[in-house]
């Protein structure tokens, strides 16, 4: 298990790019199931849970070439699925949360498959109620051995395009579905469907590999069966969550930092998010220019009430935001209401940030106010340990922001969503030693 050493207190100055979406390339990496034809994907990130995913199809015969660092051609014309029912499979998947997005093109494409019970990041409770409840609506029948913790579904007859509602818009959820729905026969209409760019780029990715979906960008998506996916080429937008990492960095430790390239109008409601807590962005062209800020505060309602930042759907703030927007508000001038809707255990790291001298009450499982110390107090050194790859980044910013020497335990955590990071930040000038 790899650590980093952290000295505290180093201003940052200089350009970064964000890497590939994490997310997104979780999704389009999947879907080259779709179609014996080549795939071509650039800006790739070299992350844990994606160079996974690529080892996954590897392992299932796809054939993969790496032509650069961020660019890779897939090809699935001879896929194995006695490696698909096998103990290795199911323990590698087992470890992998994105493995579940490879059931959506397999049991469109071949009618059947296998996984085991995903991992991830431990931040309670992550039904897959939605995906399984819409291949069931397009015909499959799913069984789960809770001993073998094997999920198999299966689809006697070809896939049929059905009317279904979601439960919830869940993103993986609804991708998931899509891919299913892309190769089976009719139309299908998913309603309060997720709507994210990361959705939006796979729609557009297999509409050019000729797929036929109406009300992209909408939650309201009507698929039209085809029988046959080619190849294409598609490239990732940048990673949003990283972008805003960049800017809660910045913030925390009064560094001015550019970020570059990072698709201003893909980015919803994050920089506004930021500015809501007094932190200065500047659009230029399609670059964030974040100046060194000695201060910054927190804005309240217009009533004058205190500030609640919650996530919800895109548009609206990204869960996996809130982590950032907390730590970064403990160094503000005033008080914000933190309220984390979606996983129960997400907020868990803020006793670490206490130990560090930060003053927040956690309310509950879901909600916890910050009470910014306007850097009257500057955070003290710790030891911690990363829990999941949003805290970690989080954690990460604290330490850097802090007076002293920090270390955190676990970073694998952080590697498997931010690239080389220590390197990118050392670059900016930033102390972490990786050990």
């Amino acid at each position: 298990m790899s650590s980093f050493v952290v000295e505290g207190g180093c201003q940052l100055h200089g350009e970064i790019f964000a890497q590939g979406a994490k997310n997104e390339a979780l999704q389009v990496i999947s879907a080259v199931l779709l179609t014996d034809e080549e795939v071509k994907i650039s800006n790739i990130p070299d992350i844990l849970d994606v160079n996974n995913l690529i080892q996954l199809l590897i392992d299932l015969g796809v054939k993969v070439r790496k032509l650069s660092a961020d660019t890779y051609t897939f090809k699935a014309d001879d896929v194995n699925f006695d490696f698909a029912y096998s103990q290795d499979f199911l323990r590698a998947s087992g470890k992998l949360r994105g493995s579940v997005l490879l059931i959506g093109p397999l049991l469109s494409r071949f009618g059947k498959a296998s996984i085991g019970k995903p991992g991830g990041d431990k931040i309670g409770r992550r039904r897959l109620d939605t995906h399984f409840q819409g291949f069931i609506n397009l015909g499959a029948k799913m069984n789960y051995d809770p001993k073998k913790e094997l999920f198999s579904i299966d689809a006697e007859e070809p896939l049929k395009g059905s009317y279904m509602l979601l439960e919830e818009a869940s993103v993986t959820g609804t991708a998931n579905i899509i891919m299913a729905a892309v190769l089976a026969e009719g139309d299908t209409t998913i309603y309060h469907a997720a709507c994210e760019p990361y959705i939006q780029q796979l729609c557009r990715m297999l509409v050019r590999m000729g797929a036929k979906i109406d009300g992209i960008g909408s939650n309201l998506l009507t698929i039209h069966g085809v029988e046959k996916l080619g190849g294409t080429e598609h490239r990732l937008l940048p990673d949003m969550i990283e972008v805003g990492s960049f800017i809660g960095m910045a913030a925390m430790t009064s560094s001015e930092v550019t970020i570059k390239e990072v698709e201003t109008r893909e980015l919803g409601i994050i920089p506004n998010a930021f500015r809501r807590l007094g932190i200065t962005i500047e659009e230029r062209g399609n670059d964030l220019y974040i100046p060194a800020q000695e201060h910054y505060e927190i804005d309240s309602f217009m009533d004058g009430s205190i500030l609640t930042i919650s996530d919800a759907p895109w548009p609206g703030l990204t869960p996996d935001l809130l982590s950032v927007l907390l730590v970064t508000a403990t160094q503000a001038r005033g008080s914000v209401l933190i309220h984390q809707k979606m996983f129960e255990s997400r907020l868990f790291f803020v006793d670490k940030l206490i130990d560090m001298g930060a003053q927040i009450i956690l309310c509950d499982p879901h909600r916890a106010t910050v009470i910014g110390l306007d850097r009257k107090f500057k955070l003290r050194s710790g030891n911690m340990i990363s829990p999941d790859i949003r805290a970690g980044i989080a954690l990460l910013i604290a330490a850097m922001s802090a007076e002293g020497t920090s270390r955190i335990d676990n970073i694998d955590q952080i590697d498997r969503g931010y690239q080389f990071i220590d390197k990118r930040l050392n670059d900016l000038g930033a102390s972490i030693k990786r050990i």
